[in-house]
């Protein structure tokens, strides 16, 4: 019988996993900035660095739960910014695009 997984658990694993996608996203993100929009990109990205930022803090402090919502927080700045054209991305892996 397979090991079902936890659905209600966040493993080092999962968060391992979200860092990876969110890093990636905020890369591709900083390379890929529409010109005409530079300053709300910038103000995006702060705000993204800042919650990876939190989200590093809590995994540090063994606070999972925290660490996951701080990720996701950065995570729908970036897909926020990729749906309004602000960060020209065609990675429908990293982002929520049209």
């Amino acid at each position: 019988m397979a090991i079902e997984e936890k659905k209600d658990i966040i493993s080092q694993e999962k968060l391992k996993k979200y860092f990876d996608i969110t890093g990636k996203a905020l890369e591709m993100a900083k390379k890929n900035i529409n010109k005409k929009r530079k300053i709300e990109a910038e103000e995006i990205i702060d705000m993204v660095e800042r919650y990876y930022s939190d989200a590093n803090y809590f995994k540090n402090k063994k606070d999972y739960v925290n660490a996951f919502a701080a990720l996701n927080y950065a995570h729908g700045w970036l897909d926020t910014g990729a749906r309004l054209g602000i960060f020209d991305v065609k990675d429908n892996q990293l982002f929520v695009i049209k």
